[in-house]
Protein backbone atom coordinates (compact mmCIF):
# COMPACT_ATOMS: atom_id res chain seq x y z
CA UNK A 1 0.00 0.00 0.00
CA UNK A 2 1.23 3.80 -0.75
CA UNK A 3 1.10 6.11 1.55
CA UNK A 4 0.52 10.09 1.07
CA UNK A 5 2.84 12.02 1.52
CA UNK A 6 2.02 14.70 4.57
CA UNK A 7 3.86 17.96 5.49
CA UNK A 8 2.65 19.80 8.54
CA UNK A 9 2.56 23.78 8.26
CA UNK A 10 3.59 25.31 11.44
CA UNK A 11 6.08 24.10 14.28
CA UNK A 12 4.43 25.74 16.51
CA UNK A 13 3.18 23.55 19.47
CA UNK A 14 0.09 23.08 18.25
CA UNK A 15 1.57 21.63 15.42
CA UNK A 16 3.45 19.34 17.19
CA UNK A 17 0.11 18.60 18.91
CA UNK A 18 -1.18 17.58 15.30
CA UNK A 19 1.86 15.63 13.92
CA UNK A 20 1.66 13.30 17.24
CA UNK A 21 -2.38 12.85 16.26
CA UNK A 22 -1.44 11.78 13.14
CA UNK A 23 1.45 9.13 14.10
CA UNK A 24 -1.02 8.07 16.64
CA UNK A 25 -3.95 7.49 13.96
CA UNK A 26 -1.20 6.17 11.37
CA UNK A 27 -0.76 2.69 13.59
CA UNK A 28 -4.14 1.91 12.76
CA UNK A 29 -4.50 3.05 9.29
CA UNK A 30 -1.03 3.29 7.90
CA UNK A 31 -2.71 6.22 5.81
CA UNK A 32 0.45 8.77 5.62
CA UNK A 33 4.40 9.36 5.34
CA UNK A 34 4.67 12.43 7.47
CA UNK A 35 7.71 13.85 5.46
CA UNK A 36 8.00 16.97 8.12
CA UNK A 37 6.98 20.59 9.01
CA UNK A 38 7.02 23.73 6.74
CA UNK A 39 7.69 26.65 8.64
CA UNK A 40 8.29 30.29 7.15
CA UNK A 41 10.22 31.19 10.66
CA UNK A 42 13.39 31.99 9.50
CA UNK A 43 14.83 30.53 12.72
CA UNK A 44 13.71 27.50 12.29
CA UNK A 45 15.45 26.45 9.04
CA UNK A 46 17.13 23.71 8.91
CA UNK A 47 15.65 22.76 12.80
CA UNK A 48 14.54 18.91 13.69
CA UNK A 49 11.42 19.39 16.05
CA UNK A 50 10.21 16.11 17.98
CA UNK A 51 12.42 14.18 14.93
CA UNK A 52 10.71 15.63 12.05
CA UNK A 53 12.57 18.00 9.84
CA UNK A 54 11.52 21.10 9.06
CA UNK A 55 12.02 20.82 5.45
CA UNK A 56 11.64 25.06 4.32
CA UNK A 57 9.00 27.81 4.11
CA UNK A 58 5.93 28.17 2.07
CA UNK A 59 7.45 28.33 -1.58
CA UNK A 60 9.31 24.29 -0.98
CA UNK A 61 5.21 23.40 -0.81
CA UNK A 62 4.92 25.49 -3.62
CA UNK A 63 7.45 24.23 -6.01
CA UNK A 64 6.90 20.51 -4.52
CA UNK A 65 6.50 18.41 -7.78
CA UNK A 66 4.47 15.38 -6.83
CA UNK A 67 1.02 14.97 -4.98
CA UNK A 68 1.34 15.81 -1.71
CA UNK A 69 -0.80 16.46 1.63
CA UNK A 70 -0.57 19.38 3.56
CA UNK A 71 -2.33 20.13 7.17
CA UNK A 72 -2.47 24.03 8.44
CA UNK A 73 -1.64 24.11 11.55
CA UNK A 74 -2.31 27.62 12.65
CA UNK A 75 -4.93 29.20 15.37
CA UNK A 76 -5.65 32.47 14.09
CA UNK A 77 -8.11 31.77 11.33
CA UNK A 78 -6.77 35.22 8.60
CA UNK A 79 -3.21 33.71 8.93
CA UNK A 80 -4.61 30.03 8.45
CA UNK A 81 -6.02 31.66 5.85
CA UNK A 82 -3.27 33.36 4.10
CA UNK A 83 -1.01 30.44 3.78
CA UNK A 84 -3.99 28.16 2.09
CA UNK A 85 -4.08 30.98 -0.05
CA UNK A 86 0.08 31.23 -1.04
CA UNK A 87 -0.31 27.41 -0.70
CA UNK A 88 -3.31 26.45 -2.84
CA UNK A 89 -1.14 27.80 -6.20
CA UNK A 90 0.19 24.15 -6.68
CA UNK A 91 -2.23 21.74 -7.78
CA UNK A 92 -0.74 18.75 -6.60
CA UNK A 93 -1.02 20.05 -2.91
CA UNK A 94 -4.22 18.58 -1.44
CA UNK A 95 -5.76 19.73 2.14
CA UNK A 96 -7.20 16.89 4.15
CA UNK A 97 -9.35 16.64 7.08
CA UNK A 98 -7.88 14.90 9.86
CA UNK A 99 -9.42 13.48 12.65
CA UNK A 100 -7.78 12.10 16.16
CA UNK A 101 -8.31 8.04 16.30
CA UNK A 102 -11.09 8.73 19.41
CA UNK A 103 -13.14 11.62 17.56
CA UNK A 104 -16.90 10.74 17.31
CA UNK A 105 -19.46 12.17 15.38
CA UNK A 106 -22.54 10.23 13.33
CA UNK A 107 -22.77 9.80 9.47
CA UNK A 108 -24.94 12.96 9.23
CA UNK A 109 -21.70 15.40 10.33
CA UNK A 110 -20.36 17.06 7.41
CA UNK A 111 -16.34 18.35 7.30
CA UNK A 112 -14.68 20.75 4.40
CA UNK A 113 -11.42 20.24 3.58
CA UNK A 114 -8.62 21.49 5.74
CA UNK A 115 -10.45 20.40 8.96
CA UNK A 116 -8.31 19.21 12.02
CA UNK A 117 -10.71 17.73 14.72
CA UNK A 118 -8.93 16.44 18.07
CA UNK A 119 -8.53 13.98 20.45
CA UNK A 120 -12.17 13.68 22.45
CA UNK A 121 -13.97 15.56 20.47
CA UNK A 122 -17.86 14.72 19.63
CA UNK A 123 -20.06 15.68 16.90
CA UNK A 124 -23.66 14.52 17.20
CA UNK A 125 -26.31 14.67 14.63
CA UNK A 126 -27.03 16.73 11.53
CA UNK A 127 -23.77 19.10 11.63
CA UNK A 128 -22.37 21.07 8.95
CA UNK A 129 -18.48 22.33 9.25
CA UNK A 130 -16.78 24.01 6.76
CA UNK A 131 -13.43 24.20 5.82
CA UNK A 132 -10.25 24.83 7.40
CA UNK A 133 -12.13 24.21 10.76
CA UNK A 134 -10.11 23.86 13.79
CA UNK A 135 -11.93 21.90 17.24
CA UNK A 136 -8.90 21.44 19.75
CA UNK A 137 -9.03 18.71 22.26
CA UNK A 138 -12.03 17.78 24.40
CA UNK A 139 -14.91 19.97 22.41
CA UNK A 140 -18.48 19.00 22.18
CA UNK A 141 -21.22 20.37 19.26
CA UNK A 142 -24.63 19.28 19.34
CA UNK A 143 -26.99 18.49 16.95
CA UNK A 144 -27.99 20.81 13.75
CA UNK A 145 -25.31 23.51 14.34
CA UNK A 146 -23.35 25.08 11.02
CA UNK A 147 -19.56 26.03 11.89
CA UNK A 148 -18.16 28.11 8.74
CA UNK A 149 -14.92 28.18 7.45
CA UNK A 150 -11.84 29.34 9.01
CA UNK A 151 -13.31 28.91 12.69
CA UNK A 152 -11.12 28.13 15.62
CA UNK A 153 -12.30 26.28 18.36
CA UNK A 154 -10.07 26.27 21.22
CA UNK A 155 -9.73 22.97 24.55
CA UNK A 156 -12.92 22.49 25.89
CA UNK A 157 -15.38 24.22 24.57
CA UNK A 158 -18.94 23.11 24.17
CA UNK A 159 -21.38 24.32 21.55
CA UNK A 160 -24.87 23.69 22.07
CA UNK A 161 -27.49 22.47 19.19
CA UNK A 162 -28.67 24.45 16.85
CA UNK A 163 -25.85 27.29 17.21
CA UNK A 164 -24.57 29.03 14.12
CA UNK A 165 -21.13 30.22 13.87
CA UNK A 166 -20.01 32.44 11.34
CA UNK A 167 -16.47 32.59 9.41
CA UNK A 168 -13.40 33.53 11.49
CA UNK A 169 -14.96 33.38 14.85
CA UNK A 170 -12.83 32.26 17.80
CA UNK A 171 -14.25 30.35 20.90
CA UNK A 172 -11.79 30.49 23.73
CA UNK A 173 -10.85 27.64 25.91
CA UNK A 174 -13.69 26.49 28.25
CA UNK A 175 -16.56 28.73 26.71
CA UNK A 176 -19.90 27.44 26.55
CA UNK A 177 -22.54 28.09 23.62
CA UNK A 178 -26.21 27.72 24.77
CA UNK A 179 -29.20 26.43 21.76
CA UNK A 180 -30.29 28.63 19.29
CA UNK A 181 -27.33 30.83 19.51
CA UNK A 182 -25.45 32.71 16.26
CA UNK A 183 -21.85 34.35 16.54
CA UNK A 184 -21.62 36.86 13.55
CA UNK A 185 -18.48 37.18 11.47
CA UNK A 186 -15.10 37.46 13.19
CA UNK A 187 -16.15 37.83 16.39
CA UNK A 188 -13.31 36.28 19.66
CA UNK A 189 -15.28 34.69 22.17
CA UNK A 190 -12.70 34.78 25.44
CA UNK A 191 -12.34 31.77 27.32
CA UNK A 192 -14.53 31.02 29.84
CA UNK A 193 -17.27 32.78 28.36
CA UNK A 194 -21.01 31.52 28.36
CA UNK A 195 -22.83 33.29 25.55
CA UNK A 196 -26.80 33.19 26.01
CA UNK A 197 -27.05 35.76 23.83
CA UNK A 198 -26.57 36.18 20.19
CA UNK A 199 -23.14 37.92 19.78
CA UNK A 200 -22.70 40.70 16.76
CA UNK A 201 -19.42 40.04 13.74
CA UNK A 202 -16.29 41.92 14.61
CA UNK A 203 -16.48 42.30 18.31
CA UNK A 204 -14.49 40.76 21.43
CA UNK A 205 -16.70 39.12 23.52
CA UNK A 206 -15.94 37.80 27.47
CA UNK A 207 -17.78 37.14 30.48
CA UNK A 208 -20.71 34.77 32.00
CA UNK A 209 -23.17 36.26 30.32
CA UNK A 210 -21.02 37.02 27.59
CA UNK A 211 -20.64 40.44 26.17
CA UNK A 212 -18.58 42.53 23.67
CA UNK A 213 -16.26 44.70 25.29
CA UNK A 214 -14.17 45.95 21.76
CA UNK A 215 -15.31 46.04 18.22
CA UNK A 216 -12.57 45.29 15.59
CA UNK A 217 -12.57 46.04 12.01
CA UNK A 218 -12.36 43.17 9.53
CA UNK A 219 -9.30 42.39 7.95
Amino acid sequence: MNKTKLVVVGSGGFGREVIWQIIETNKATAEYDILGFIDNSPEMKDKTVNGFPVLGGSQWLIDYPEEICAVICVGDPRTREELYNELKVNSKVSFPTVFAEDVKCSDSVKFGQGCIICLSDIFTTNITVGDFVIVNLDCTVGHDTVIGDFVTVYPSVNISGNSHIDSYVEIGTGSVVIPHKHIGENTIVGAGAIVVKDLPPDCTAIGAPAAPIKFHKTV
